[in-house]
């Protein structure tokens, strides 16, 4: 573990169409090009030997770090002190736009702002998960790294023609190179990591660098500007949406999962998934939460993708419905897994896989909130149009025939399939809103057909999915395992917040799943999913667990567990999947579900507060 950085020691930046990882000793450790989802360039994330690096640090072996975010933007700033000075490394990626391309830019700046510094710069790609050898060109204005089957890193150098000579290049094993450059305060260098390049390697004057800097700050602030959220919890929500921007594909409006893949959920554990992918299910979430900060033109792109994969749905014949769970962020649904047995994983947590074989999966509660997240944008305005409703239509009447079946469930357990209380409730979420929909807009529905579907999945949920040894709901049929997905029972409407049924359920979640202010998603012991190994808490189902309180009424409870919950974020505010019990971040970092959830979880908290205020002034 002393080799890998923590997974919570860094932060991310991106261009919309990729990103970087970035840890606090200044490594790109992890970057992908040219999207999310394609071969890594660096991977030491993944194996620290033979993953690839770009790395930034001080030569003196001993100092201190710090790192930030310049405010309201996705411009990362790791800090190095030392007795003898002080420097800085300020990272970006210039946003590419919505045409899909394959020239991505990382631009790392190296200052000295206090005394002396001497940095050392090692950059060491790895082409195609480590699997493909390269060659290094060197020239008078740069170098360029070339990978068997074609492809490039170009490495610009940031200097003005008149700046004395600074760097003293050392090229070693592997064709890989090392830079020493010594700056005093006030001086500053940096280069341009540039795939997919259309020219040779060039020295970039500071102005150039200059504009593409401004040129940033601009776009990032300028989309903050749009933010409607004036609650209690400004910073930690807008640097969620921030986040979330960063893990958008502009060209689609597809929002993947994480940026990352195969981190582990336990230290040398097996779960370890790849997330660069977008989920259906996210849709509900992203909706909610980029309309509820008034990001519409975000909220449109995301329900125009998930419209599409509708409309592919209704006209294709797949076995486990006319939705799959997931797909990549161009729409294609062809994500076969494969282990990558040459690299060791985060911290020696093997296997490590790329592509997702979840993808197959039958989920059935990705229908609901499809259309629960297409029912909440109608109301916003974003309407369905009617080719969307016709194809909608073939869903909802598939569904009607196939809602009564096992399934894989929303956790993607590899155990077998099985009755999901949560996939029945948000199938009656789906016939719920169609009809809402169909009878809100006039449109031609089997609206009897639908309301028998809804009403016959809520009678089997209230009759099979309800114990009374536990006095609550359960994760599946002829079971006794609580499961935190059920929290969303009432924020969907399957139940209302005040039912004593609802009541007693938390209360038992809270007894079970709830450990001082953090969530399990289930006790893997008592309902096993196929897997070896225990997990973490999750941040997501802990955001839930906040949302269900403050609907509950128990405002008090939820503010306290969201305000302890703010303490693991890591020093950026962001989150990966899950928590362990020592408080260290595991799983894929950051994680698009946490952000998503935390905003939902925000926004309603702080409506309940106003409520609670209002209240007592009308009473005072």
């Amino acid at each position: 573990m002393d080799d890998y950085p923590l997974i919570e020691n860094h932060g991310l930046i991106g261009d919309l169409q990729t990103a970087a990882l970035v840890t606090t000793d200044g490594a790109v450790d992890w970057f992908c090009s040219p999207r999310f989802d394609s071969p890594s360039v660096f991977g030491a994330l993944l194996d620290k030997d033979n993953g690839g690096h770009c790395t930034v640090r001080p030569a003196h072996p001993t100092y201190s770090t710090k790192q930030l975010y310049l405010p309201d933007t996705a411009i990362l700033v790791t800090r190095f002190m030392t007795e003898a000075g002080a420097g800085e490394v300020v990272d970006f990626m210039p946003v590419t736009g919505t045409t899909v391309t394959d020239r991505h830019r990382l631009v790392r700046l190296v200052r000295c702002v206090r005394g002396t510094m001497t940095f050392v710069v090692e950059i060491a790609p790895r082409f195609d998960y480590g699997r493909m050898k390269h060659q290094l060109h060197i020239t008078r204005h740069g170098a360029v790294f070339a990978a068997e089957d074609g492809t490039e890193l170009t490495v610009h150098p940031v200097r003005e023609p008149e700046d004395r000579r600074l760097a003293d290049v050392l090229t070693y094993r592997d064709a890989d190179l090392q830079v020493t450059l010594t700056l005093e305060a006030g001086e500053q260098r940096g280069l341009i990591l540039e795939t997919g390049a259309e020219a040779p390697p060039r020295e970039i004057r500071g102005a150039e660098h200059e504009q593409l800097f401004d040129e940033t700050v601009a776009f990032w602030r300028s989309w903050m500007a749009q933010s409607t959220y004036t609650g209690r919890w400004r910073e930690v929500v807008e640097r969620s949406a921030i986040t979330l921007k960063l893990m958008t594909f502009a060209p689609s409006g597809a929002v993947v999962a994480a940026p990352t893949a195969a981190l582990p959920e336990q230290l040398g554990g097996e779960r370890n998934w790849d997330y660069r992918f977008t989920w259906i299910r996210d849709a509900s979430f992203s909706v909610y939460a980029l309309l509820g900060l008034g990001f519409t033109e975000e909220a449109r792109a995301f329900v125009g993708w998930l419209g599409d994969r509708v409309k592919e749905g209704a006209d294709g014949d797949r076995g486990t419905g006319p939705l799959d769970i997931m797909y990549a962020v161009d729409g294609s649904s062809e994500l076969s897994e494969q282990i990558l047995g040459h690299w060791e994983g985060y911290a020696g947590s093997a296997p490590v896989r790329i592509g997702n074989g979840a993808a197959t999966q039958l989920q059935l509660d990705i229908y609901g909130e499809a259309l629960d997240s297409i029912y909440f944008a109608h109301r916003y305005g974003l309407t369905l149009g009617h080719r969307g409703w016709a194809s909608l239509r073939t869903d909802l009447d598939w569904l009607a025939d196939h809602w009564d079946q096992a399934e894989e469930g929303i956790w993607e357990t590899r155990g077998g399939r099985r009755d999901f209380t949560y996939g029945r409730v948000m199938s009656w979420v789906a016939f719920d809103r169609a009809l809402r929909l169909a009878e809100s807009n006039g449109w031609p529905a089997a609206a009897g057909r639908w309301q028998a579907a809804r009403d016959a999945v809520y009678e089997q949920v209230m009759a099979r999915g309800w114990s009374e040894d536990r006095q609550a709901f359960v994760q599946h049929y002829g079971g006794q395992v609580l499961d935190s997905s059920l929290l969303r029972m009432a924020t969907v409407g399957f139940l209302t917040p005040g039912d004593p049924m609802w009541s007693a359920t938390l209360d038992a979640m809270e007894e079970e799943l709830v450990s001082d202010s953090l969530v399990y998603r289930y006790n893997p012991s008592a309902s096993p999913d196929g897997l070896r190994g225990s997990e973490g808490t999750f941040s997501l189902c802990t955001f839930m667990y906040v949302d269900a309180l403050a609907r509950a009424g128990r405002t008090d409870r939820a503010r306290l567990v969201f305000e302890k919950m703010m303490g693991y974020a890591n020093h950026l505010g962001l989150y990966s999947e899950e928590i362990d019990p020592t408080g260290r971040q595991l799983g894929n970092f950051p994680q698009a579900f946490t952000h998503l959830a935390l905003i939902d979880s925000a926004l309603t908290l702080d409506r309940a507060l106003d409520s609670r205020r209002s209240g007592l002034v009308r009473h005072a």
